[in-house]
């Protein structure tokens, strides 16, 4: 078959590879449509130690089971496998589980033609949706996980909360339109790129912020603050910006810097919330949040072949796209 193959950093090849072999209680998937995340990037920067070339990346992933358990249902892939034995995974946190593994990281992912993976990990998906919207049901989902932990920690309904997005990637992006959806009307997202800046504004219909020309957010004035990038500038940034009693939801993980204030998240009750995937139940929400068109017209996802691929890496790598997204069909 043929595969995208990370093979050294900021390099990937799309080669010919031996085809994957089923192993017990698995399907092989044949798959549409595979996404770039942003830890993909992470690994081809050469930033990722847990990613070693040569690898196929890719765990965003949606196609049509040919061997196994579901034979030709389309399915979308959840490419979180874990022990399902764990106090974790019995309590519905599986994405907790000490044993888990992500295809494309240590195992082969999902930029190829084909792709094994548990049966329990497959999950149905309407022929009717988009394969390029199909294929972000896993960002949706960890969106949706983040929005649900604020949920819980805030007093208020989300609705209601004054909310800054740092980073106008896909999780940002999907936060701020889930935000929406729930009938949020004051949302920032702050974003270095400009085509993205115009993407969002134009998608969501939100307030957008340059972080490098613009002057500095106002300090103290956010009730809820999301990081999609997970940077120490970015932090820094949240810090700054949170209310006293805010939340503060760390979904991205760009380096380890310092950023937090500590001093301020004790004497001001911030409420921080580390935000680590979804859980099975959120891939399964994400599914039919796409599925009812809440995340509205998704124009802003763009779709490559994926023998272009190194040119797609490419121009996410020098900033030459303004899609929150770019997919990949084999």
């Amino acid at each position: 078959m043929k595969a995208l193959v990370y093979t050294a950093t900021n390099e990937v090849v799309y080669k010919d590879v031996p085809n994957p072999i089923v192993g017990v209680d698995e399907c092989l998937v044949k798959i549409e449509a595979t996404a770039i995340c942003g830890s993909d990037m992470h690994a081809y920067h050469g930033k990722d130690p847990r990613r070693v070339p040569p690898l196929i990346l890719g765990h965003e992933v949606v196609g049509k089971v040919v061997e196994g358990e579901y034979v030709d249902q389309r399915v979308v892939i959840n490419p979180l496998i874990t022990c399902r034995k764990c106090s974790f995974c019995d309590s519905g946190r599986s994405h907790l589980c000490a044993d888990r593994e992500l295809i494309g990281m240590r195992l082969e992912g999902a930029y190829a033609d084909y792709v094994t993976i548990p049966a329990a990990n497959v999950m149905p998906v309407s022929d009717s949706l988009k394969a390029e919207h199909a294929a972000i049901a896993e960002p949706t989902a960890t969106a949706l996980h983040a929005l649900n932990l604020a949920r819980k920690a805030s007093d208020r309904p989300l609705s209601e909360l004054k909310t800054l997005v740092i980073g106008g990637g896909a999780i940002g992006l999907l936060a701020a339109l889930l935000m929406k959806g729930y009938g949020c009307r004051q949302i920032t997202i702050s974003e270095p790129h400009e085509m993205r800046r115009k993407s969002a504004k134009q998608h969501v219909g939100c307030q957008v912020h340059d972080p490098i020309n613009d002057p500095a957010l106002d300090a103290g004035d956010f009730e809820l603050v999301i990081d999609a990038v997970g940077g120490g500038i970015t932090r820094s940034t949240a810090m700054s910006a949170i209310k006293p009693g805010g939340i503060f939801v760390h979904i991205g993980l760009m380096d380890e810097k310092d950023g937090l204030d500590i001093r301020k998240i004790t004497l001001f009750e911030i409420t921080l919330i580390g935000v680590y995937c979804y859980t099975a139940a959120d891939v399964r929400a994400a599914i039919q949040v796409l599925e009812n068109g809440l995340l509205g017209d998704l124009s802003w996802v763009e779709t490559r072949q994926l023998a272009d691929g190194a040119q797609a890496f490419d121009d996410l790598h020098n900033g030459r796209t303004a899609a929150g997204k770019l997919v990949m069909i084999p």
